[in-house]
């Protein structure tokens, strides 16, 4: 039975992990009923809960939760001694304290942002419990603590969130961060200019131009250079015929 209530367990924390972003450590929410059970049932909550996650985890409570300990009596005396040794999260209700019950599905705030487990054995809480998604819950039955399996609110977010009809609040958060990263306000949806950061000017903005006139006489002296020929040497005069020899014609013909 013990092999197969892990085995349990472990499906069940993994559907947790993979649908709901449930990481180490797990945060467990204990109220004074589950902390009588196991005084009664001789658990030591602090050891058993780390085994049966198979994780770290982090035991905390709820002042409303201790003041409603404090007011029963000395009939659950040892479970207010369990449960000063816990965390005390701060819950909405400092001034005005109310029911444990009431104030841990206050702490859930209907979607359970911040991925708490419950430890209870009140019945009308796990039934307020098994109305919201995401929520596991622990009990103690047979002296031994049971994760339960999830609640049909549960599975059926699971089945949405696959059919493309609605979006996880992991999904939600990288949509808003691309959102800011792309420049598009949350509410209007229209796209945002970014102000451009003041850097130094472009340095061939700043160079001078250069005149029209200049470029024209330049290529202008290129040409006339281009057009100049070597000279060509003249021959001395008196020069002629082959081999330079002078040829004078005859005064008297015959």
């Amino acid at each position: 039975m013990k092999i197969k209530r892990q085995k349990q367990a472990k499906k069940t924390l993994s559907f947790y992990k993979y649908n709901f972003s449930f990481r180490e450590p797990f945060q467990i929410l204990i109220d004074g009923t589950f902390c009588q059970a196991a005084l009664i049932g001789k658990i030591q909550i602090k050891e058993q809960f780390p085994k049966y996650l198979m994780g770290e985890v982090a035991l905390c409570t709820t002042s409303c939760a201790m003041k409603e300990v404090e007011t029963l009596g000395k009939d659950v005396y040892g479970a207010k001694l369990i449960l000063q040794r816990f965390q005390v999260r701060r819950c909405r209700h400092f001034d005005e304290p109310v029911s444990a019950s009431e104030c841990l599905l206050s702490m859930l705030d209907g979607t359970n942002p911040h991925h708490y487990f419950i430890a209870t054995q009140d019945n009308a809480l796990t039934k307020g419990l098994k109305e919201i998604p995401g929520v596991p819950v622990i009990y103690i039955i047979q002296n031994t603590m049971v994760l339960d399996k999830p609640s049909e609110c549960s599975l059926k977010r699971v089945e949405a969130v696959l059919a493309g009809e609605m979006v996880t609040p992991s999904q939600q958060q990288s949509i808003s961060k691309l959102k800011d990263e792309q420049g598009v306000g949350p509410q209007e949806g229209v796209r945002r200019h970014r102000k451009r950061k003041s850097g130094n000017p472009n340095p061939l903005s700043c160079m001078k131009k250069k005149k029209k006139g200049s470029t024209q006489s330049t290529a202008s002296t290129d040409g006339e250079k281009k057009k100049k020929s070597r000279p060509r040497k003249r021959k001395p005069a008196g020069e002629g015929g082959a081999g330079g020899k002078t040829v004078t014609a005859n005064p008297n013909p015959v």
